[in-house]
């Protein structure tokens, strides 16, 4: 953009995206002031973002309570799954060990799924990098179908991690706009 291109958008195959949510994030805010409040969510998302950084995956946005992420953007890789995977399990390791010094435990859905996105950048005032597509719908509904703790994955995804994560069968759920898609539970790597 600041070479004067007006629209910059790419159509990216084969990345995983990710989407997390606080459960009963309302009911804690009510315990806690303003500034707690604020503090509590710049300590975590701060942590996210620096998991971001340490797996190499792209920060798409927050919005309110929840974070998401993307790998295999902005530039290709080909352990995108295997990267955003590592990030689920840290980002549910960062939240237990945050719990140890809140007055009413956090927990957090996380959804994950991979396919071809795009993804560009929009605005004129505060450019952002945004990502749009069948997939990231899949992963957002992946996120509000899974349990509190818990990081549920689609089918798709499960075939990029298997031979190197534990999952297990979690069903098959009504995805709104989909139909049923068979889902499975992220345990953690294999110990090989």
């Amino acid at each position: 953009m600041n070479n004067g291109e007006t629209i910059i958008a790419d159509q990216r195959s084969d990345v995983t995206i990710l989407f997390s949510d606080l459960v009963a994030f309302t009911k804690l805010s009510s315990h806690l002031s303003a500034g707690d409040l604020v503090r509590l969510m710049n300590r975590l998302f701060s942590e996210f973002d620096r998991l971001a950084l340490s797996f190499g995956i792209e920060k798409i946005k927050t919005i309110g309570d929840s974070y998401m992420v993307a790998g295999g953007l902005p530039e290709p890789r080909a352990d995108h799954a295997h990267a955003v995977a590592d990030m689920a399990l840290a980002m549910i390791a960062t939240v237990e060990r945050i719990n140890r010094e809140l007055p009413i435990a956090l927990q957090m859905r996380v959804g994950i799924h991979s396919g071809d996105v795009v993804a560009g950048v929009i605005g004129t005032h505060k450019f952002v990098y945004d990502i749009w597509g069948d997939a990231v719908n899949i992963a957002s509904r992946m996120e509000s179908h899974s349990l509190p703790n818990r990081i549920q994955v689609s089918a798709v995804t499960h075939q990029h991690l298997r031979d190197s994560f534990r999952l297990e069968p979690h069903g098959s759920v009504d995805l709104k706009g989909r139909g049923p898609m068979d889902t499975y539970f992220l345990l953690g790597r294999t110990t090989n």
